[in-house]
């Protein structure tokens, strides 16, 4: 089993996609180490021997912030927006789309579940 910043490679898939489960590498990035590292972005993870194993892990840490230090990264820029009351970071804080999507509809992804509000109900005459 390949363990590669600490995350734990799914051994029956191949390299471009098992590098994916990375945070921080999608399968571009993938493709670009497996071609710098020279091994074919077809062969299995598990077909990895020591050697390719360790090019791989040292391209990954020398070239790309992948993982905890990208989480902690976004999270501190996510906190850097909000501090300073900006119009993304107040869309952050309410918990609202950040990127200019519409919000009459649509937006349960970010919102949550709906809020059913009720109806005064009319006085009787």
């Amino acid at each position: 089993m390949a363990r590669i910043a600490g995350i734990d490679l799914p051994k029956n898939k191949r390299g471009v996609i098992g590098l994916t489960y990375i945070y921080g590498i999608g399968r571009s990035r993938a493709a670009k180490i497996l071609s710098d590292a020279g091994i074919t972005p077809d062969k299995k993870v598990s077909d990895w021997n020591d050697d390719e194993q360790n090019a791989i892990r040292n391209l990954i840490n020398n070239a790309f912030k992948v993982e905890g230090a990208l989480r902690s990264e976004t999270q501190l820029n996510i906190k850097r927006l909000t501090d300073i009351n900006c119009l993304r970071g107040m869309r952050h804080r309410n918990g609202l789309p950040v990127r200019g999507q519409r919000t009459k509809t649509n937006a349960r992804t970010r919102k949550g579940k709906r809020k059913t509000i009720a109806n005064k109900k009319m006085a009787v005459k």
